[in-house]
């Protein structure tokens, strides 16, 4: 047993002593439907799970803090060390949708991506099911996440040619999309009565405890005023660009996307020198459909952005945005089509703060500064981020 280690009285392993899942994130990424508030740390069934998979006796096990869906546990046994999942966000937590992500990432191994496949049991399977809940084991890939504005250009053109490599055998594996006649946009009205629940919130007009935030004060905090400042802001905006609403039937070609392929989902070489490409892509729970492209934007926007005020570097992005065009073989067009379409969707999304206000959720909040400053930048550079996209 040892340092965050407990067993209760059954002898199972308790994770505790950890940072909030998600507050190391440091980017402004928007998570598609906010998970409920994470449900209280359940004991960690470790010894049945390293049975299973034959890895050994427990030595060390540590809870990684980072993830906003599923969590992970760092494992060191007398076998080696490992990456222990456990599935616990009931959107992504069904054996059949974990099997499926299962599968596509042995067939990516298989093609020599970097993409570490599960562990198998010596009766062959990836998946054990115990008590109700999903897990899974890795082998432990020593690396450090490494944020885009660390990057070389190169190794930014090697990240965009990567994705694009990843859509391709994705699509390839897969049976083919039938492409939607429509992708509907995000709607201004519903966006605005939004805006009005946050205010009224932020304002201190309907505050509620919940489990997860029973200290919230009465009074607006530091930030209860920066939303109000932000969402003023946000609807002058909303007001001004109303008639660029993208037209729902106009969207990049949808296929297979990773659907969270951010920095804290790629893991490089410890010493940042060994290769251009990432060592290992991670965390492929949101495994799905979707417009490639825009994938492509989302993530560029993740990577090549500053921490602080939000702003993308758009040097990078242009390596990175370049490469992913000549690899994958996207027109201008059809990027232009994506940006505008996740300009939009940032535009008119508000995750973080129905997170904190709807939810009573804080995991978030430290990224709500960058956030907030970024979509306003983007609204100013807007032509200037088009064409680091596509030209």
């Amino acid at each position: 047993m040892t340092h965050g280690q407990t067993r209760d009285r059954r002898g199972r392993w308790t994770t505790g002593g950890r940072t909030a899942p998600g507050t190391e994130r440091g980017d402004p990424a928007v998570p598609p439907n906010p998970p409920p508030p994470e449900p209280p740390p359940a004991p960690l069934p470790l010894e049945a799970v390293l049975r299973h998979f034959r890895a050994g006796a427990p030595h060390r096990a540590t809870r990684v803090a980072e993830g906003l869906l599923n969590r992970g546990h760092r494992v060191e046994t007398s076998t080696g060390r490992w990456f222990l999942k456990q599935y616990v966000d009931p959107r992504t937590a069904a054996a059949t949708t974990v099997l499926a992500q299962h599968r596509a990432t042995v067939r990516l191994h298989r093609l020599g991506l970097p993409v570490p496949p599960p562990v198998r049991s010596p009766q062959g399977g990836t998946l054990l099911q115990l008590d109700g809940c999903c897990y899974a084991l890795y082998p432990w890939i020593d690396g450090r996440h490494r944020h885009g504005t660390e990057l070389t250009h190169g190794q930014c053109e090697a990240l965009g040619a990567l994705l694009a490599r990843v859509h391709a055998e994705l699509d390839r594996m897969k049976p083919p999309v039938p492409q939607p006649a429509a992708l509907p946009c995000a709607d201004p009205a519903r966006t605005d009565r939004l805006i009005r629940d946050l205010l009224e919130q932020a304002r201190g007009r309907s505050r509620t405890r919940t489990r997860n935030s029973p200290e919230l004060p009465s009074e607006q905090s530091d930030f209860d005023r920066l939303a109000v400042e932000h969402l003023a802001l946000r609807r002058e905006l909303l007001a001004a660009h109303a008639h660029r609403r993208p037209p729902a039937g106009r969207a990049p070609r949808t296929g297979w996307v990773h659907g969270d392929f951010h920095p804290l989902n790629t893991l490089y070489a410890a010493d940042g020198v060994n290769g251009a490409d990432p060592a290992a892509i991670l965390d492929w729970d949101r495994l799905t459909l979707g417009p490639q492209a825009e994938e492509a934007v989302r993530s560029a926007a993740q990577f090549f952005h500053d921490r602080r005020t939000g702003a993308l570097d758009l040097s990078r992005l242009r390596r990175f945005s370049r490469a992913y065009r000549q690899a994958s073989g996207s027109t201008a067009e059809s990027v232009a089509t994506a940006v505008h379409r996740v300009w939009w969707e940032r535009l008119n999304d508000f995750w973080i703060l129905e997170w904190h206000y709807a939810h009573g959720d804080r995991r978030a909040d430290p990224l709500f500064p960058a956030a907030a400053a970024q979509i306003l930048w983007w609204c100013e550079e807007y032509e200037q981020v088009l064409d680091a996209y596509t030209n």
